[in-house]
């Protein structure tokens, strides 16, 4: 048919014809080029990064709600994790070996163990009183917050379905002992909805994980800044890798899993040893800003590209945290125990929270705040109770690990929670009172028998003579990124006097930092520079006037 055409076609047209087809051919490589160099301007973190995501999807391989072992009564929490542990048989056993069960950095040293369940010390809720405090152990993934006691609570991190089953538990067992009708028929609807949730399983979503990070130290965004329950369904200029309108990321997303121990940093562990791209080991885990993004991320050529080996990706990228909900930025337990009537009292202030109360002293939040910015390896370093302290000294009690000359350290930015808290004025260590129970400090207002208590279950000694320090304790900032338009600018830091690297020091910084001698010998060579031109001026001047008269 096409010959046909051709054939009908006068002669001139079949040559414009034939030279069209020539010249197709001929720009066809260089048509071939300009698309691949458009494809080039995206940043080659920015490709790496859709290689590793692409797959965004996941698929299940069972419908719990069709196993028998789920579908029988259950009076405990302790009956669902047996029928959970039927078929995932080893699922208790690799979760008991966790940080998240033992609240132990397993690298710290055996005499002075690290973590929430051990002789670590903070300045919020202060310490778990090796877990004995059934308040802080409320967080912990066991039933009934029985602490390493418990049997394993599967439903906390793979519950799909938000749901009371102490209270489902409790009202099951009072209508089904019941002779009424009526009764027994609510003991069936309650069965029914244990039954429900129990089957409602699936990999841990943002609500699982933000159960109790979101709401650690006693509140929703107490501690850390960069999370808290903005962060369960946050819009993309909140998160771009989190943000429902965005990638829609999970927690495990980047906090990927083996045998339930999930990547992060715990105290004086990093979260990795490496930095290492998927595309350098694809059996890397994604919870570095490289994995995915390679230490290379922006354009070829890019002068952001040459900071990327002092300077962390969070620090130009999380110019903010608390942005949605405050955060906490300062808890003095010296003030705590003051009554009004009598009685224990309460003051609210700025963005609704708490200024004052009774039971913890006086609290102060902030908003929309800049992180601070430290030399960080990965791990953080401070005393435990069970070492020695300098009371005359501000105590850092978590600090960032590193310095400019270790070659893995990166300028990183920090939330900053500061406060006082007691300690042993004779032996001169940090205390851990018992703060929850009935016996606890916000029952009883005695802090000298809240801290024999707590002391006990750590089986430290107390003196018997208290007083208060003051403290300070770092939370990375590894969320909350913002979207590129809204990442720092180079004057943010590059300036003087109010650069957000002012702290940093020992080394020169363009725009921000003056070295006298040059200074000198840039204005007495500009000064030069002046003078020269003038004096070449003023010659020109005269002698084109001896010029004209002769």
């Amino acid at each position: 048919m096409l010959q046909s055409i051709f054939r009908g076609l006068s002669g001139n047209r079949r040559h414009r014809v034939v030279a069209c087809l020539v010249a197709g051919v001929l720009l066809l490589p260089l048509t071939a080029a300009s698309s691949a160099t458009v494809s080039e301007k995206k940043e080659p973190g920015r490709q790496i990064a859709d290689m590793v995501t692409k797959q965004r999807y996941f698929w299940d391989t069972v419908d719990h709600s069709k196993l028998k072992e789920l579908q029988q009564v259950f009076t405990s929490g302790e009956q669902i994790t047996d029928a959970c542990l039927s078929c995932h048989t080893d699922a208790d056993q690799q979760l008991k070996k966790t940080f998240h069960w033992t609240w132990t950095d397993p690298n710290s040293p055996e005499k002075n163990r690290r973590g929430k369940a051990q002789y670590s010390v903070n300045n919020f809720c202060l310490s778990t009183n090796a877990m004995h405090d059934h308040h802080c152990s409320e967080c912990h993934i066991g039933w009934a917050g029985k602490g390493k006691a418990a049997a394993i609570d599967c439903l906390r991190c793979h519950g799909q379905k938000k749901f009371n089953f102490e209270e489902a538990f409790e009202d099951y067992e009072a209508f089904s002992t019941s002779g009424d009708e009526d009764d027994r028929e609510m003991a069936n609807e309650a069965q029914s909805e244990i039954q429900e949730a129990a089957q409602a399983v699936g990999r841990p979503t943002r609500r699982n994980c933000g159960s109790c990070h979101f709401s650690g130290g006693g509140g929703d965004g107490v501690k850390h800044g960069d999370l808290d329950s903005s962060m369960t369904t946050p819009h993309k200029s909140l998160d771009v890798h989190m943000g429902m309108d965005g990638q829609n990321f999970e927690c495990v997303r980047c906090h990927t899993t083996i045998r339930h121990n999930v990547a992060g940093r715990f105290y004086a562990t990093p979260a990795a040893s490496q930095r290492e791209s998927l595309i350098e080991n694809d059996l890397s885990q994604k919870i570095m800003c490289e994995s995915c993004h390679s230490a290379q991320p922006h354009k070829v050529g890019s002068k952001m590209n040459d900071h990327t080996d002092t300077v962390s990706c969070q620090t130009c990228h999380i110019p903010s945290v608390a942005r949605v909900l405050p955060v906490q930025m300062w808890w003095d337990w010296s003030k705590a125990g003051k009554m009004k009537d009598g009685k224990p009292y309460e003051v609210k202030g700025p963005y609704d929270r708490l200024t004052y109360a009774s039971t913890k002293g006086d609290t102060r939040w902030g908003k929309n705040v800049p992180p601070e910015y430290y030399w960080y390896s990965g791990s953080l370093s401070g005393p435990t109770l069970k070492d020695s302290i300098d009371p005359t000294q501000t105590i850092r009690l978590a600090w960032p690990v590193g310095s400019r000359k270790d070659k893995n350290a990166r300028i990183f930015p920090f939330h900053v929670h500061r406060g006082q808290q007691p300690y042993d004025i004779e032996r001169n260590k940090l205390l851990a009172p018992l703060l929850s129970g009935e016996n606890g400090f916000w029952t009883t207002f005695d802090w000298k028998d809240a801290i024999s208590r707590g002391q006990k279950f750590l089986d430290l000694p107390f003196s018997g003579k208290y007083g208060f320090v003051r403290t300070e304790y770092v939370f990375p900032s590894t969320h909350m990124v913002a979207p590129k338009d809204q990442a720092l600018a180079c004057a943010e830091c590059h300036t003087r006097p109010k650069s957000r690297l002012a702290n940093l020091t020992g080394f020169y910084m363009p725009g921000r930092d003056r070295i006298k001698v040059l200074d000198l010998a840039g204005w007495v060579l500009l000064f030069g520079s002046l003078c020269g031109v003038m004096l070449h001026g003023l010659g020109r001047f005269i002698s084109n006037g001896k010029g004209r008269k002769g």
